[in-house]
């Protein structure tokens, strides 16, 4: 009997629908589904894992503030500054190959990483490159990949693999310091073993990369004509979203310890944020994709973190493990379910592309503000809580924002 199609996978495209020329295109799926979905998710268990290692050691490895507030500005600076460049990739190499050798740049980054803190600093940006192409060739991946009803569920797949490996380094990051005699590189370095796998389990899905491509990319214009109000809601939500997500990891920890919280339970509060992102940026894309308007899942979203936000300003060293996780779901989702409307929203391949490329390029950059602007606020006025209550009002924000990029 011939072999049945693998049910997550797209079936290959009619011959009459096989073209060179560029746009979109579905490979054929002749490799076994197991080696796909297993590249999958260890690309996506690398994608976050050095971005949460800073935090659970800034209370204990002794960086200064200064040092703190760049490397928290420079992933988000640099994932919005480079998401275009994806476009290029994406026209002359395909999605796998793009995949693989952002993989590979990851890789490079977390090794320079280590190498004293000049390397930390080069690494980062690196890394923030590699990424930046990552988050726009993900959506395009999977919608060309896997079949559509799969859609909500890899965009799950993604989010809670990114959270899980980032969250299982953040835990790893006090305890490796202590035992390595108190080396911040060492414990850095754990973000090696992650790029590695990473590169090795995308390398297979290289065999199905398109062949010859056309001259010129397919050009889709989003901010203007009727996808225009769609496009910056996008940028909007994402960006406002990006912002807060970007600023509470960076000094979540810092935030609980002025509250009164222990060292060592603040880096734990850390990773308890990392795995309530996790279980958030599953369930939130499950459940959006299986409906037309995602509007309530959006605002369940901002409910989330109005509380999480709450909780730290009213009571945050009472429970701060409960803080930490609702706002960790809640920013989870609202990062997550954005790749649910790209590919909602998208007509077809190119016009996800386009979509994710600028609404991550402009909400990115409004992104990189946060870490900085929340560390200007604290010293200025001395406390957390003008902050946090500035983070409330953002909330308010991305809600107003998402309208439009919410209904179906």
């Amino acid at each position: 009997m011939p072999a049945q199609p693998s049910p997550l996978a797209v079936p290959p495209p009619p011959p009459s629908a096989r073209s060179s020329a560029p746009g979109p295109r579905v490979p054929a799926t002749t490799g076994p589904a197991v080696l796909l979905v297993t590249g999958f998710v260890l690309l996506s268990l690398n994608t976050r894992v050095v971005f949460g290692q800073l935090g659970p050691l800034a209370p204990v490895a002794g960086f200064g503030t200064g040092s703190l507030t760049l490397l928290g500005l420079l992933p988000p600076l640099c994932m919005g500054l480079f998401a275009p460049l994806a476009v290029t990739v994406r026209r002359r190499l395909g999605e796998e190959r793009g995949l693989f050798w952002a993989s590979a740049l990851l890789l490079a980054g977390a090794v320079l990483r280590v190498l004293g803190l000049p390397g930390l600093f080069i690494g980062t940006v690196l890394v923030g490159i590699a990424t930046a192409v990552v988050n726009v060739l993900i959506p395009v991946f999977v919608r060309s990949r896997f079949a559509p009803r799969r859609t909500g569920v890899m965009t799950g797949v993604y989010a809670l693999s990114m959270g899980a490996g980032s969250a299982l380094v953040a835990a790893s990051m006090v305890p490796v310091w202590e035992s390595s005699g108190h080396s911040w590189r060492t414990a850095v370095a754990l973000a090696i073993v992650p790029a590695a796998l990473a590169a090795a389990g995308i390398a297979p899905q290289l065999r199905h990369a398109g062949g010859e491509v056309g001259p010129e990319p397919v050009r889709v214009r989003v901010l203007g004509g009727r996808d225009k109000g769609l496009a910056w809601s996008l940028i909007g939500y994402f960006g406002l979203q990006t912002l807060l997500f970007y600023t509470t990891l960076a000094w979540l920890p810092a935030i609980l310890v002025e509250a009164g919280v222990a060292e060592a339970t603040a880096g734990a509060m850390q990773s308890l944020f990392i795995l309530g992102v996790a279980a958030g940026g599953f369930l939130t894309p499950v459940l959006a994709a299986a409906r037309t308007d995602q509007r309530r899942h959006l605002l369940a979203v901002l409910l989330l973190c109005g509380l999480g936000y709450a909780g730290l300003l009213a009571a945050p060293a009472t429970l701060p493990a409960v803080w930490a996780l609702v706002l960790g779901a809640g920013l989870g989702g609202g990062q997550a379910v954005v790749g649910v409307l790209y590919v909602k929203r998208g007509r077809d391949q190119d016009h996800v592309a386009a979509l994710s490329t600028v609404a991550q390029t402009g909400g990115y950059l409004i992104a990189a503000t946060g870490p900085v602007a929340a560390s200007v606020l604290h010293t200025v006025t001395g406390t957390w809580a003008v902050p946090l209550l500035v983070f409330l009002g953002v909330l308010l924000l991305s809600g107003a924002a998402s309208l439009r990029a919410g209904r179906g």
